[in-house]
C-alpha cells in the first residue's frame, strides 16, 4: 500500500498537469479580450505566432486596424512608415503588418483563412514583391515556418469541389508541410481530387481546430518582439502637423544621412553588415540572367485574388520599385523588370483590381529605396499619398470578375510584351 502512495506520489502530479492542460485546451474559452496596448504591439511585432493564429489579428481587425499584407519590407520601420505616420497624425486607420521575409502569396492565402470574416467588405493593403516571382516560386523552406494547422483546418471544414479549392489543396501537398498518412493530410488529399471530406475526417477537424484555437488563445502573444519604443522614439522626431513637402525634405535629409558610405544610396548599416567587402564584389553583374516572368507565383497569386474576391474585399495594390543604382550594378534586366510588372498589373486590372500604386518607374528616386529592393524614406512617403485617402474615404464598390485561365500553366510561363 505504501508502494502505491509512493508510486502515485511520483506520477499523479504529472497526470493531473497533463489532464489540467488537455481540458484547458478542449474546453472551450471565453472570447479574448486584448487590451489596445496588446494590439498595438502585435500591430508591427510581425511576429510568426501572430501571422499563424487568429484570435489577436481578428481581434485587431474588428477594432479600427486595417490589413497591409506584404513582406521583408514591412520590417523597415522608420520614420515615414505607414504604422509610425498614423501614430503621429491620429489617423482614423492602424495599419496591422502581416507578413516578413519569405511570406509569399502562398503563405498569405492559407493565413487568410481564419480571417474571411474580417475581410469580408472592408479595406486592406497589399504590397507585391517582384521577387517572389521566380523560377521556383514559393519555397518550401519558407512555408513550413509560417504554415499554420488552425487556418489549414478552418480552410478544410469550408472548403468546396471548385478549381479554386482544389488548386489550393495541390499546392499545399506540394509543400509537405503536412504528414501525407496524417488525418489532415488525407483530407487535403481529397480536396485536391474533389471528393467531400469523410464523417470521421469532419469530426477529427473540428476537435483539431477547438484545440488550435484555444493553443492560439493561450499562447499568442508570447515571444511578440516589443517595438512601441521604436515607434515612439521615431514619432517625436516628426513636425507636429502633417505637411507633405516639410516630410519629404525631412526624408530626403535622413536619407542622404544615411547613405554616406557608398554609390547605390543603402542605408549605412546594412551596407556595411551585408555587401561590404568581398560581397559587393561579387554581385557585380550577378543577376544578369534573374527573371521574374515566368513563375508558379503567377497562380498562386491569383489565389490571393480569389480569396479578396469572394471576401469582397477592396484592396490597394502597391508595386514597389528596385534600386536602379543596384540593378545596373548587378545587371538586372530592366526589360525583365518592366514586363514582369506590366503582366502583374495586367492579372489585376482584367479581373477588376483598379487600386493599383505603381510605383515601378521610381526606383531612381533618391532615397525611394533603403536599400537594394525595400522601399525607404521618401518611398513610404509617395505611399502614404495613397494609401490614407484610399483607407479613409469612401471608395467605390469593387466588381470583380475572375478568370480561372490565371491559374494556367500556360499564363505562369507567358511574356507579357
Amino acid at each position: 500500500m505504501k508502494q502505491h502512495r509512493t508510486l502515485w506520489g511520483t506520477v499523479g502530479p504529472v497526470i493531473v498537469a497533463i489532464a489540467a492542460i488537455l481540458l484547458l485546451l478542449i474546453l472551450p474559452h471565453k472570447h479574448t479580450a486584448y487590451r489596445s496596448v496588446e494590439l498595438q504591439k502585435a500591430s508591427i511585432s510581425l511576429s510568426t505566432n501572430v501571422f499563424k493564429g487568429e484570435s489577436m489579428k481578428t481581434h485587431a481587425l474588428d477594432h479600427g486596424y486595417v490589413p497591409f499584407f506584404g513582406s521583408s519590407e514591412l520590417a523597415r520601420l522608420d520614420l515615414m512608415h505607414p504604422s509610425v505616420l498614423a501614430e503621429k497624425y491620429h489617423r482614423s486607420y492602424k495599419p496591422f503588418l502581416l507578413g516578413k521575409a519569405g511570406t509569399q502569396s502562398l503563405t498569405h492565402y492559407f493565413a487568410m483563412q481564419d480571417m474571411t470574416k474580417q475581410l469580408r467588405n472592408k479595406k486592406a493593403v497589399f504590397i507585391i514583391s517582384p521577387q517572389w516571382f521566380t523560377k521556383v516560386g514559393q519555397l518550401k523552406a519558407a512555408f513550413s515556418i509560417y504554415y499554420s494547422p488552425l487556418a489549414t483546418a478552418q480552410w478544410l471544414l469550408k472548403a468546396h469541389n471548385n478549381f479554386v479549392d482544389r488548386y489550393a489543396a495541390k499546392r499545399l501537398l506540394t509543400m509537405q508541410a503536412v504528414p501525407a498518412t496524417s488525418i489532415m493530410g488525407q483530407a487535403i488529399e481529397a480536396v485536391a481530387h474533389g471528393h467531400h471530406l469523410t464523417h470521421a475526417q469532419r469530426v477529427y477537424l473540428q476537435l483539431r481546430l477547438r484545440t488550435l484555437h484555444s493553443e492560439d488563445k493561450l499562447f499568442a502573444g508570447l515571444g511578440i518582439q516589443n517595438k512601441l519604443s521604436r515607434l515612439k522614439k521615431d514619432k517625436k522626431k516628426l513636425p507636429k502637423r502633417y505637411a507633405f513637402n516639410r516630410l519629404d525634405h525631412l526624408a530626403g535629409r535622413i536619407g542622404r544621412r544615411s547613405t554616406t558610405s557608398n554609390p547605390f544610396q543603402i542605408d549605412n548599416y546594412l551596407y556595411r553588415s551585408r555587401l561590404k567587402g568581398k560581397r559587393i564584389k561579387a554581385m557585380k553583374n550577378k543577376q544578369v540572367k534573374l527573371d521574374y516572368r515566368r513563375s508558379p507565383e503567377y497562380a498562386d497569386f491569383e489565389l490571393i485574388l480569389n480569396q479578396f474576391a469572394q471576401s469582397h474585399t477592396n484592396v490597394l495594390f502597391i508595386m514597389p520599385p528596385i534600386n536602379a543604382k543596384w540593378a545596373k550594378y548587378t545587371g538586372l534586366s530592366m526589360r525583365m523588370l518592366k514586363q514582369t510588372n506590366r503582366k502583374i498589373k495586367q492579372q489585376l486590372t482584367r479581373q477588376g483590381f483598379n487600386n493599383v500604386l505603381d510605383l515601378t518607374q521610381a526606383g531612381n528616386v533618391n532615397y525611394f529605396m533603403q536599400d537594394t529592393i525595400h522601399l525607404g524614406w521618401r518611398g513610404w512617403l509617395a505611399i502614404d499619398q495613397v494609401v490614407r485617402p484610399f483607407i479613409e474615404r469612401q471608395q467605390k464598390s469593387p466588381h470583380y470578375h475572375m478568370k480561372q485561365m490565371y491559374f494556367s500553366k500556360k499564363w505562369q510561363q507567358k511574356i507579357v510584351k
